[in-house]
């Protein structure tokens, strides 16, 4: 999902222990609040999150996420918009960072309509990260699904021993392109996003930069 970003990547360095990767996640239950929930995609009491019964991820559910165009749709239902702020409470001597999200819903869209889906997600008080961008060309009327992976040494960790919001960004839009929006209508709606937990067990021994 993420591309490569070695400043910050460098920055928490000293804090992650690359070889001490845990083969399980750790065994007691990951709690996650919902901190903050802004954007157009995503009014209040719309946006659920869950975690998985085994700790490897977790899922936002989203109920009013569309966006439109043509028949029916405000000038502004074009693009929607969601940002969550997420609490991730994860046992002593854990961190995580994301490995992959997959990002589902449906589309219908006329001959000569596009839509675009990107999201991109950063911890609190890290810069954000470049969107990762997804194009459908009309005609569509089906099921999508777009998936982000990041590669193993570029995984972005919440630092050792801070707990800090994990902000996910999600936008979707739906252009009109050569379609007539006088007579048809077009768009995308986002049912949920799967978050990947990757985990990372700091040894005993180790000491985390601040602590004593």
């Amino acid at each position: 999902m993420l591309t490569t970003m070695a400043a910050a990547l460098l920055a928490l360095s000293s804090t992650i222990t690359p070889h001490s990767w845990p083969q399980n996640p750790p065994p007691d239950k990951i709690i996650i609040d919902v901190a903050t929930v802004n954007g157009t995609g995503c009014p209040p009491d719309t946006a659920a999150v869950s975690v998985s019964a085994d700790n490897t991820a977790f899922t936002v559910t989203y109920s009013q996420y569309t966006a439109q165009v043509g028949v029916g749709a405000q000038p502004t239902d074009f693009r929607k918009n969601c940002q969550i702020g997420l609490r991730v409470h994860v046992p002593q001597g854990f961190t995580y960072g994301i490995a992959s999200a997959d990002y589902r819903g449906f589309g219908h869209l006329e001959k000569g309509a596009y839509g675009v889906e990107r999201a991109n997600y950063y911890f609190q008080g890290n810069s954000p990260t470049a969107y990762v961008t997804h194009r459908l060309d009309g005609f569509y009327d089906n099921d999508w699904q777009f998936s982000d992976q990041t590669d193993v040494d570029a995984i972005i960790y919440e630092p050792c021993g801070q707990e800090r919001n994990l902000n996910i960004n999600t936008e979707l839009r739906t252009y009109a392109g050569t379609s007539d929006p006088a007579k048809t209508t077009s768009f995308l709606t986002m049912d949920s996003t799967d978050g990947s937990v990757q985990t990372v067990y700091h040894f005993a021994w180790k000491t985390c930069p601040g602590t004593r």
